[in-house]
């Protein structure tokens, strides 16, 4: 190739292994780390039944993403599926900017929730100077490469799950023995059991729904995966049930150890079951941990946000400026100038908890059009070989969406709005040049 040539494909770089810890790092980041305590103000001691509910509901659509992803293994996601499925041009790049919201939300969300971990033993810095270094490194590494990120990704998931490891050891170890040798024995972990209702926990499963986004970023790197076919339907389920279990797991012990009350006045909840755990465990070492969870998570919401624009703009969603590659590098590198902005002036004017709650709400609605779209294509384009689903399954987990986002606070239904009317007044904008540009010519 032509040294100032642009490259015609993404590079081929994740075989079904580090397809499936990508997923897992993306899954088991800040969500089980930062909304433990806000779900356990919600649903008590049920948090563990929240946290099952929603992992319910996340694996209903994952087996959706799965043989969609089979399908159409490329690079744009579910603006991509929507896109085959319904045709309708404005549509797709509806779904694409609120799936481009939600990423750019999570990541403002968790660069929050970085600076706050950090300031936890280096005060002095401020918070502003956190995130700007924090997006600016990321940033690099996107620009670098799938290897680099790739790499990162896989350091990060082994600390973030050590990090679960700890917090489940501790955990039982502590219950096992009663509390004792801490002068702090177990209570009642939740002091009213008749106030927790189906309502609770559903709308703690709302919130739940936080901590699974991820399965559907391993769709969105389809074309940089050997034999996708096979591997994105695999990887989608391995890591969503992986995660699953642990989720439950740290959610049960959670509540065995502090009362929902103590987890849900927390701001750092893991770290204080683990203090509380074993008293004599460093806390800074748990807090470096959280931090890289935090990183993680961050980075790979970078990574589908450049590839989502990348993707669109391939489809001719979007301007084809967007759509072209380093030579050298192969990175959807422009896509960086649109991401950096728009997410720092979020991570400046957010808070954790209501944007946590607006992403869940918006990727909820996202998945009921993925779940119509597999209802559409299977009735459209039969076939018999490849990853399949029985026709219930997209059914039922649009229905469980829809049931969830009823469930979601008022706060984030009118974000999640807000943000579909500034799509809806960019694609009128967008029509508006189109059809201007058609008379001019």
């Amino acid at each position: 190739m032509e040294p100032n040539a642009e490259a015609d494909s993404l590079k081929r770089v994740f075989g079904l292994p580090t397809l499936v810890i990508y997923g897992v790092g993306d899954i088991l980041g800040a969500g089980i780390y930062a909304v433990i305590g806000k779900i356990a103000g919600l649903s008590g001691s049920l948090v563990w039944v929240s946290f099952l509910t929603a992992m319910t509901v996340a694996a209903l659509t994952a087996l959706s993403y799965a043989e969609l992803g089979s399908r159409v293994p490329q690079s744009g996601g579910v603006a991509t599926f929507i896109h085959r499925a319904f045709r309708k041009d404005w549509l797709s790049i509806l779904v694409g900017w609120l799936m481009f919201c939600t990423c750019l939300v999570s990541m403002a969300t968790l660069s929050k929730a970085f600076a706050g971990y950090l300031n936890a033993f280096a005060p002095g810095i401020p918070a502003w100077l956190i995130i700007l270094a924090l997006f600016s490194g990321l940033a690099f590494v996107n620009f670098r490469g799938m290897q680099e990120s790739s790499a990162l990704n896989i350091f990060c998931t082994a600390l973030e799950v050590s990090g679960l490891v700890i917090v489940i050891l501790v955990s039982a170890l502590f219950i096992i023995g009663g509390g004792a040798g801490t002068g702090n024995p177990v209570t009642s972990p939740i002091p009213n059991t008749l106030a927790i209702g189906w309502t609770a926990i559903m709308q703690g499963a709302a919130l739940a729904f936080y901590a699974f986004i991820g399965f559907e970023d391993i769709v969105n790197v389809a074309e940089e995966v050997k034999n996708p076919e096979r591997n994105v339907p695999r990887a989608i389920l391995f890591a969503l049930g992986i995660a699953g279990v642990v989720y439950v797991l740290v959610s049960w012990l959670a509540t065995n150890v502090l009362s929902p009350a103590a987890l849900s006045a927390s701001n750092a909840p893991l770290l204080d079951v683990v203090r509380r755990s074993q008293p004599n465990f460093p806390a800074v070492v748990f807090s470096l941990i959280a931090l890289f969870a935090v990183l993680n998570t961050a980075l790979l919401n970078f990574v589908t946000a450049s590839r989502l624009l990348f993707g669109m703009s391939r489809e001719g969603l979007l301007p084809a400026w967007l759509g072209k590659l380093h030579p050298r590098r192969a990175t959807p590198y422009r896509t960086l100038l649109i991401i950096l902005p728009i997410a720092i002036f979020l991570a400046l004017s957010g808070t954790l908890q209501f944007l946590a709650g607006t992403t869940a709400t918006l990727i909820l609605a996202m998945f009921c059009l993925v779940n119509l779209s597999l209802l559409v294509i299977k009735r459209r384009e039969p076939r018999t070989d490849g990853f399949q689903v029985p026709y219930l399954i997209p059914a039922l987990a649009l229905i469980s969406n829809l049931v969830l986002v009823a469930f979601a606070s008022r706060e984030s239904h009118i974000l999640a709005l807000v943000f579909t009317g500034i799509g809806m007044l960019l694609i009128l904008l967008r029509n508006a040049v189109s059809s201007g540009s058609r008379q001019l010519h």
